[in-house]
C-alpha cells in the first residue's frame, strides 16, 4: 500500500506519515525497486495509534514508548496503564496551572481602567514595576 492509501486510512497526512518515520516513531516501510514505500496493515495500525495517542495529549517521546509497547507481544497492561495514569496526572497538573493563569490574568484585568489612558496596572504589574507614565 501507498503512503497516499496510508494518509486516508489513518487519517495522518503524507507529511505526518514522512515525519513520524523520520523520528523513528513507526517501523521503517519496505521500499520496492522503484524506491517507493510499500506499507503494511502493521504499519496503519501504528499509525493510527500515533495519531489517537497524539489527540489525547502524548508527546513524541510518549507516542515512541506507546508504540514499542504496541509491538511488544511480552507487554504488560499495567505498563501502559501506569502512562495513560500519569498523562491524566500530567493534563490535571496543567488544568491547574491554566486555572491560576486565568485567576491572575483575571485579576490583572480588574485592576485595569481598561480607557484611554496610558497608565495600565496589567503593563506595570507583568513588567514587574509600578512605574507610571
Amino acid at each position: 500500500m501507498n503512503i497516499s492509501d496510508v494518509a486516508k486510512k489513518t487519517g495522518l497526512t503524507s507529511k505526518a506519515i514522512r515525519f513520524y518515520e523520520e523520528k523513528g516513531l513507526v517501523t521503517a516501510p519496505i521500499r520496492t525497486d522503484n524506491g517507493y514505500r510499500s506499507y503494511s496493515a502493521r504499519h496503519i495500525e501504528e499509525l493510527t495509534l500515533l495519531r489517537q495517542a497524539r489527540q489525547v495529549g502524548f508527546n513524541l517521546d510518549e507516542c515512541r514508548e506507546l508504540v514499542a509497547l504496541f509491538n511488544d507481544p511480552a507487554r504488560h497492561s499495567a505498563d501502559v496503564k501506569a502512562r495513560t495514569l500519569q498523562k491524566v496526572a500530567d493534563i490535571e497538573k496543567h488544568i491547574s496551572e491554566l486555572g491560576e493563569m486565568r485567576q491572575r490574568l483575571l485579576a490583572l484585568a480588574e485592576q485595569c481602567p481598561g480607557d484611554e489612558g496610558a497608565d495600565c496596572p496589567i503593563i506595570n504589574n507583568l513588567a514587574g514595576c509600578c512605574h507610571k507614565g
